[in-house]
């Protein structure tokens, strides 16, 4: 009787220190007792049934899993390699336990196959120009697949898309056509807009009559300052005749008027 006491109670002490159990912040417990589900445990210092009960720990940390490349052929019959990456999260540990036997496996097989799915619907230069399109798509599609299981997907992110060789090169050179259009197109409307100046310059210089001959000596007066030698233009007489006729009209007008005086 003296050692039956602590006997006993040497075993109850090591029964309950088999059924404690430690669960940390970002994680939860599912409780299954003789097989059957009973509850989750919460983080902090938890106890169960040795023997009976068994706890599997499910972590809520979001988690983020890279895709593996996967040979797609879009819709315009090109082949090329593309691979994403997925971020998720377990929202209901019990559902990622019961519902599926390994949710990280099943939604890396889920997220291969919607990602050769999507992107073969798609042609490439959507492929290549609009994936938040294809990214939303993908998460939308993969979400709806995973909800089941207590996996929330928050985002899907295409990371790489690898070419071959001769789309490559013929990407480059379609890129270097666009580039010497874009160019040949700016050159020509930089010549269009100087035509345009000089035409609206002569029309200036044509409303007057002796605008195009200040012009012209004004020309002259900048290469003769540019060059050390001699040139030598012939000027036509026509040139100075506005000049002639405005001096000649000046005197003609102090002529009257002198010999208006002199009455």
């Amino acid at each position: 009787m003296g050692l039956g006491l602590p006997i006993l109670l040497a075993i109850l002490a090591v029964f309950a220190l088999l059924g404690i159990r430690i669960v940390t912040e970002y994680e939860r417990g599912v409780v299954f007792r003789l097989g059957r589900f009973v509850g989750v445990r919460t983080a902090g210092l938890q106890w169960i049934i040795p023997g009976i009960d068994r706890m599997v720990r499910v972590g809520l940390r979001e988690i983020v899993m890279d895709v593996p490349a996967q040979e797609v052929i879009t819709r315009d019959n090109v082949s090329v390699k593309v691979n994403a990456v997925l971020y998720f999260r377990v929202l209901h540990p019990d559902k990622a336990v019961i519902q599926v036997e390994n949710y990280l496996y099943g939604t890396s097989q889920l997220a291969q196959t919607t990602l050769r799915s999507v992107c073969g619907q798609a042609e490439l230069d959507d492929l290549l120009a609009d994936r938040e399109n294809i990214n939303q798509k993908l998460q939308e599609i993969i979400d709806l697949q995973t909800e089941p299981w207590g996996v929330k997907v928050r985002a899907v992110e295409v990371k790489q898309i690898d070419l071959p060789g001769e789309m490559q090169r013929a990407m480059a050179k379609q890129a270097e056509a666009e580039r010497e259009k874009r160019a040949k197109v700016i050159h020509a409307d930089g010549e269009f807009q100087a035509a345009q100046r000089l035409a609206d310059a002569s029309g200036v210089l044509s409303s007057e009559k002796s605008a195009l001959q200040l012009r012209y000596l004004q020309t002259l007066s900048e290469i003769a300052t540019e060059n050390s030698s001699t040139t030598i233009f012939p000027i036509p007489i026509d040139i100075l005749r506005p000049f002639y006729e405005k001096i000649s009209s000046e005197d003609e007008g102090d002529e009257e008027s002198s010999s208006s005086g002199g009455r």
